[in-house]
């Protein structure tokens, strides 16, 4: 009965049901040309041959970049005021050795933070210094809401780690005997097959658990690697949660050795812009800035004229305000003029820091492109962080855009089940489901995610800056906006089943689209009026 339940657990909670399998370039299309709702970045670049262009340098804060990577390599920004390896801050800009940008989660020995805590538990861990072995009653009205914060805040995380725990002692076993069937049969997971796998013979109870499992995902048209990889994956996903993610017990902040409540110290980290797990980083690179035509991989969005910054600041975990903020700045200081974002959280508790930055990046003409989140759920302003309006006031940032993620899929199905969404708050949607893009140790792999409808816009931003250099941020934010291709579909409500207007999940009601915004900026160039909310003769082509 136990191996039953074990079997269904993971059948579960593992999805194996084939895909619909578009190319692996299908975001780089045309809808029109080649029937995938893709940017249409082809036919941009089609269209701007010839034309001049200038550098543009695009920040990546996210989980670092492998720099050495084959289609990522001639696209890396290069400090030119740093001489490398000399161990001095010859720029004079706080970073020693900031060839390539800079790691805000790392430390001056080498060392970097892989692994993080949750904000919750970071905010549920200095409650409890101060609430612990306190009673609610005598507390003033603003330490009753705090004490409140903290025994809610203990509520979830006790509930996440006492629920997933006997997940991890289901599945560990499982993926154990996994691995035993892999040594049994003598070959590479990728070179297995189903009929290797039946062949297997003997009483051991999981083996024969082992053959039930894969007899039926081989049903549903998965691979043994593939069904091998989502289980690692899953028991990967479990332990990162129960071990580091919710557990309060962990700290990984010795190893940046700074104090993460001194929102002034800016000076800290290493030049390590790869770190330790940089897959997530590296894949968001490629699709802004991956070597366009080179027989390799796959075509980023932005072009030859882009150079990927990487700034590390994202562990496996929650993002700290004070790195996020040091992060734009950092960005901002040494050149970059967009700056992608593909993370978030679901608590700020220095916000302020943030948007202080943020206006910093505004004021020095610099767009920000931020990814609307991964839950499925209606995107409001106190349940995904960073987002564009200042703590306690109605402003907006002016150079802020706010992505959803969209398919190859164009029907019922073109939202991303996943992807948040909100007419007001999420600006436009662009491709974030089957993404092939550059991941480390010269690899490529399809991954989804409104991690990756992100850098499709900050490539075009990218773009739309190299070849219009004269337009400004705003303008450029709001030609991308007013260019998107409207779409006139009734889909699936991310997160349900029910059914809404595809217009009714941002504010465009479209797809972000690189050849119209290319042909907007060309009209606007040399203008300073506003651009129109909707040109309309771009729309057919």
């Amino acid at each position: 009965m136990k191996k039953l339940l074990i079997l269904a657990l993971i059948l579960s909670t593992v999805s194996l049901a084939a895909q619909d399998v578009a190319p692996d370039n299908w975001w780089d299309l045309d809808r029109t040309d080649n029937t995938f709702p893709g940017v249409s970045a082809q036919k941009a670049h089609n269209y701007l041959k010839g034309k001049q262009a200038q550098t543009v340098v695009v920040a990546v804060i996210d989980s670092g970049v492998d720099i050495e990577h084959e289609d990522l390599k001639d696209a890396i920004w290069t400090n030119p005021g740093e001489i490398a390896g000399n161990g001095i801050d010859d720029d004079n800009n706080g970073y020693v050795d900031d060839i390539h940008g800079w790691n805000f989660i790392g430390g001056k020995d080498g060392r970097n933070v892989n692994y993080e805590n949750l904000e919750i538990v970071r905010l549920y861990n200095a409650y409890k210094k101060k609430y612990n072995n306190r009673n609610r009653d005598g507390l003033s009205k603003a330490e009753k809401a705090e004490f409140d914060l903290y025994k809610e805040y203990e509520e979830v995380i006790e509930e996440k780690r006492t629920s997933m725990a006997p997940q991890m002692a289901s599945v560990v076993p499982m993926l154990g005997a996994l691995d035993e069937v892999i040594k049994k049969i003598g070959k590479p997971a990728e070179e297995i097959t189903a009929k290797d796998v039946e062949a297997l013979s003997g009483e051991d109870q999981m083996v024969a658990a082992v053959q039930q499992m894969v007899s039926r995902a081989t049903a549903q048209g998965a691979t043994f690697a593939a069904f091998y990889d989502n289980v690692k994956g899953y028991v990967d996903y479990l332990k990162q949660t129960v071990e580091y993610n919710y557990n309060p017990d962990f700290d990984a902040r010795d190893i940046v050795g700074d104090n993460p409540g001194n929102l002034d110290d800016r000076n800290y980290g290493n030049n390590d812009v790869e770190g330790p797990d940089a897959l997530h980083g590296t894949h968001v690179a490629g699709i802004i800035g991956a070597v366009r035509d080179n027989g390799l991989g796959v075509n980023g969005v932005g072009g030859a004229q882009v150079q990927i910054m990487s700034v590390r600041t994202v562990p496996n975990g929650d993002e700290r305000d004070k790195d996020v903020a040091n992060a734009i700045r950092y960005a901002v200081d040494n050149g970059a003029s967009v700056i992608n974002m593909s993370f978030g959280k679901g608590q700020s508790p220095y916000k302020d820091a943030v948007d202080a930055a943020m206006k910093y990046a505004e004021k020095n003409d610099v767009l920000l492109i931020h990814a609307a989140g991964n839950d499925g759920k209606m995107l409001t302003l106190t349940n995904n962080y960073p987002n564009d309006t200042y703590l306690g006031k109605k402003k907006t940032g002016k150079t802020w855009i706010e992505v959803g993620a969209a398919t190859p899929n164009y029907d019922a199905g073109l939202a991303a089940g996943f992807s948040n969404y909100n007419k007001k708050y999420v600006d436009v949607f662009a491709p974030g489901a089957q993404i092939y893009s550059t991941v480390p140790d010269d690899g490529y792999q399809n991954l989804q995610g409104t991690s990756m409808a992100a850098p499709m816009v900050a490539g075009i931003a990218a773009l739309i800056r190299s070849y219009f250099p004269d337009l400004k941020a705003t303008q450029v934010r709001d030609i991308i906006l007013a260019s998107a291709l409207p779409v006139n579909l009734e889909v699936t409500k991310p997160g349900s089943e029910e059914t809404i207007s595809f217009g009714e999940l941002s504010a465009t009601g479209g797809l972000a689209n690189a050849y119209t915004a290319v042909k907007l900026a060309e009209q606007t160039k040399g203008k300073k009026k506003k651009v129109a909310k909707r040109d309309a003769s771009l729309m057919m082509y």
